[in-house]
């Protein structure tokens, strides 16, 4: 299950549209692009087991990215394009990326890492090419189009950040079978979701993120069509919902709440009723915008739990949230166990560390010691959440990853901004959290001691603020920045932030809006 086989059958068949631009690629283009792009690859060196990295806006050339090192036994690694370039840089040099490709829209990011990743032997950029950058678009048409005499299974190795402000690689270890070798999201896509030939997916998120990643290319596996959104908008997905008939779809909370709150008049003017499944994960969703998603595109949302590292997968269909709200699912390819710090096995009811019990292999690139924080004494791992079983083996989730912000779907790791932050000469102490947002679930929250408390005021905010701005991307600075004279730290050393964060969840049961 790959485009050759598709491109085989119906060669003409749409794989996918760029919603904005209106630009469409065939199966038959498809294939023939990630053959050229993957002899391309194999032309410089690469074999299976390299490595890979792209930074760049959702385009029409995304997925022959993915589909060349996908077919030729390679990782890639897909990289935000909100990241500022020493974030890029220090991905592209930790995955050990041979090949670096880039867009002509990343134009000023392309030529910040120039001379800053010495592994990369090659540097692409798709669109017009600037000074040190080969053209990507000429470099594979000069290709031949037939496969390599050897296809084999690839792997995404995507990366979230770490608590200790650095991203860490989630890797999986290379399968070796032959290229077309369904994956298990296969069987969830056809079986639980019954997605084929004939389904239109509609992709409204960036597609360096690990669940649009993973879902277009499988919905491509499966012969689909897929509707990619440029940027999110949301009367421009309601109004794609209509024009392309689309039948499954993939959401975050933030995207459901932008819906809702359109005009009556605007959301009754589109026709809704091709929809047969709209999964959303990456945050949890607050009960009311969840139930209201229901009565408006009726028993069709599907809500899922789990993690890059694939290690288990929980699911809940409309039905079964309705009899259960506020659930995530119960586990469909791992046993749950709740354990609390001391790894004892928690009753029903009981708050703990959420676990699975899987065979899955994976292990953070490059970090034993998070690889190994991550397993219970059993083998069990975890990612890091923490919640309750009930009775029938629903799961609930309260609280985030130890200090993790979920911000629109987004995983933001407080300890980059306060790393930058107290090096700010007017900041004693800083701590960062995240506080409620209506919109977004959670939004970042700076909570500032500084030198001298006199200074304290709109004006060291916006100097605060701007610092950070110019060191780390915007979603990972606060929005906001509050002053304490005197920040709640043990005499130790560790900063009691569940006191500051209790301040601004007062009023709320758990930790999810």
């Amino acid at each position: 299950m790959y485009p050759a086989v598709h491109a085989q059958k119906d060669p003409d068949k749409l794989a996918y549209v760029m919603a904005e631009s209106g630009e469409s690629v065939s199966y038959g283009q498809l294939n023939d692009r990630s053959n050229r792009a993957a002899q391309l690859l194999w032309s410089l060196g690469l074999r299976p087991g390299d490595h890979i990295a792209f930074c760049m806006e959702n385009n029409a050339h995304f997925f022959e990215l993915c589909w060349a090192a996908q077919r030729s036994g390679l990782y890639f690694t897909a990289i935000s394009s909100r990241l500022t370039p020493p974030e890029v840089e220090y991905i592209v040099n930790d995955c050990d990326a041979k090949v670096f490709i880039t867009s002509q829209q990343m134009t000023d990011l392309a030529l910040a890492l120039t001379d800053l990743c010495p592994a990369v032997e090659a540097r692409y950029m798709v669109g017009e090419h600037a000074p040190g950058w080969a053209s990507w678009q000429e470099e594979v048409a000069a290709q031949p189009a037939e496969p390599l005499a050897e296809e084999l299974e690839g792997a995404q190795m995507l990366y979230s950040s770490g608590t200790t402000g650095r991203p860490k690689g989630v890797k999986h270890p290379l399968t070796g079978k032959p290229a077309g070798t369904a994956p298990a999201l296969i069987a969830l896509l056809t079986g639980m979701y019954k997605a084929d030939e004939k389904s239109i997916y509609l992709s409204p998120a960036p597609l360096y993120h690990a669940a649009p990643l993973a879902f277009n290319m499988a919905f491509q596996r499966a012969g689909s069509t897929c509707i990619v959104m440029e940027h999110f908008d949301a009367i421009d997905a309601l109004r794609l919902i209509e024009k392309y008939r689309i039948t499954h779809s993939q959401w975050v909370p933030t995207m459901f709440v932008r819906m809702l709150k359109l005009p009556e008049s605007d959301r009754a003017r589109y026709d809704m009723s091709s929809l047969q499944v709209a999964i959303h994960a990456a945050a949890p969703c607050p009960i009311p915008v969840k139930q209201q998603m229901i009565d408006w595109w009726g028993p069709v949302i599907y809500e899922y739990y789990a993690g890059t590292e694939g290690n288990g997968f929980c699911m809940i269909n409309s039905e079964e949230w309705m009899e259960h709200k506020g659930s995530v699912g119960r586990g469909l390819t791992a046993k749950l166990h709740i354990l609390d710090d001391e790894g004892k096995e928690q009753p029903s009811g009981e708050i703990g560390n959420i676990y699975f019990e899987s065979n899955v292999e994976y292990e953070y690139h490059k970090s034993p010691e998070k690889t190994a924080a991550s397993r219970s004494k059993e083998g069990y791992t975890t990612l890091g959440d923490v919640g309750y079983l009930d009775g029938e083996g629903w799961l609930y989730l309260t609280d985030r990853k130890a200090h993790m912000i979920i911000s629109g779907g987004v995983n933001i790791y407080p300890q980059e901004a306060e790393n930058v932050l107290i090096t700010h000469p007017k900041v004693h102490d800083v701590a960062v959290l995240g506080i409620p947002n209506e919109d977004f679930g959670e939004e970042v929250k700076a909570v500032v001691e500084p030198v001298d408390m006199a200074n304290a005021g709109p004006e060291l905010e916006r100097e605060l603020l701007d610092f950070c701005r110019q060191q780390l991307s915007h979603m990972k600075c606060p929005r906001s920045i509050d002053f304490e004279a005197d920040l709640p730290r043990h005499p130790t050393g560790k900063l009691y932030k569940r006191l500051l964060k209790d301040r601004y969840w007062k009023g709320h049961t758990s930790r999810i809006v």
